[in-house]
């Protein structure tokens, strides 16, 4: 699951982007046409982080959505001890 998030499943979906001519009918134009219509994509916003599952430490593929939101914990950082020489 490359482009979606583990947390929520939000991945992405897909639109239309039009593009319109014409001036709008109440500023005295004959209204807005549309003159073409593109395919397009909407991705959320992912980021790979290292959040705390069951105790263990895991990296995983978040939205934003889920990391503002409180839905995920990071993990701390602790590096491995060096032993003396």
């Amino acid at each position: 699951m490359s482009n979606m998030c583990e947390v929520c499943g939000k991945k992405t979906t897909f639109g239309i982007k039009y593009a319109r001519r014409g001036a709008a009918k109440k500023k005295g134009g004959s209204g807005a046409k549309i003159s073409g219509k593109n395919n397009r994509k909407f991705k959320p916003n992912l980021q790979k982080l290292r959040c705390e599952v069951n105790g263990g430490v895991k990296r995983m593929t978040v939205c934003t959505e889920c990391i503002k939101g409180g839905k995920i914990k990071k993990a701390v950082y602790r590096p491995k001890p060096v032993a003396a020489a």
